[in-house]
């Protein structure tokens, strides 16, 4: 039977960790993603900075890491993780293979998003003789904000996905919580613990997300 009275400095403790994985993910991967997505965006076939070359390979490298399961995806650059970090193990090294897997999933919502904006505006404002740099943080992300802001409300919700596969190799975080006092213990009761946790997290988020979105969308 597990003390409870030494499980739960480790509970909170997994809670922080947590936390710090998902935020410094998120925001990391989501700077990355959005540039990632606004090149692929105006670089393909009649975009703003059309280059079919540059196009090509980021939409092959995008399609390529995408489809990697994460536990794979963590465990192959492990060697690159620890040639950055010094190390592959714990949080800060868990935050490194999940913020490049995250970059890639953003900039394909990213996409998707931008490719909505009807293109008679974009023209217009190419007829007005605005710069692309203009158009694109003055026209495109401003009209697919509301779009996005559910689009990274929704990569939240992966984010902690990858946290707890993180967290079950090593990583730290609710998902180590878990499986090493929970699962691995048959304490059933600290796996709902996490589970709760988690569930309650992403609903606070998409919450969040939602109502970020509406504000956006009435502006």
């Amino acid at each position: 039977m597990n003390d409870w009275t030494n499980l739960w400095p480790v509970y909170f403790e997994s809670i922080g960790q947590t936390l710090w994985m998902v935020v410094a993910t998120l925001v990391l991967g989501g700077i990355l993603g959005l540039a990632l997505g606004v090149l692929l965006y105006t670089t393909r076939r009649g975009g703003l900075l059309e280059n079919r070359a540059l196009f090509t390979v980021l939409n092959v490298l995008v399609n390529f890491v995408r489809p990697i399961p994460f536990i794979i995806f963590m465990t192959a650059i492990a060697p690159l993780t620890q040639a950055v970090l010094g190390t592959f193990l714990g949080t800060p090294a868990a935050i490194f293979p999940m913020t490049i897997a995250a970059t890639f999933g953003i900039s394909r919502i990213v996409e998707q998003n931008l490719v909505t904006i009807e293109p008679g505006v974009i023209e217009a404002a190419r007829a007005m003789g605005s710069s692309p740099w203009r158009i694109i943080t003055t026209l495109l992300i401003p009209e697919a904000l509301g779009p996005l802001i559910l689009g990274y409300a929704f990569i939240f919700v992966a984010i902690v996905d990858l946290s707890a596969i993180a967290g079950s190799i090593g990583g730290g975080g609710l998902g180590n919580f878990a499986i090493s006092y929970g699962y691995q213990r048959y304490n059933w009761a600290v796996t709902w613990l996490a589970v709760i946790t988690i569930v309650i997290l992403v609903q606070v988020a998409q919450f969040l997300g939602n109502w970020l979105a509406r504000k956006a969308l009435r502006r």
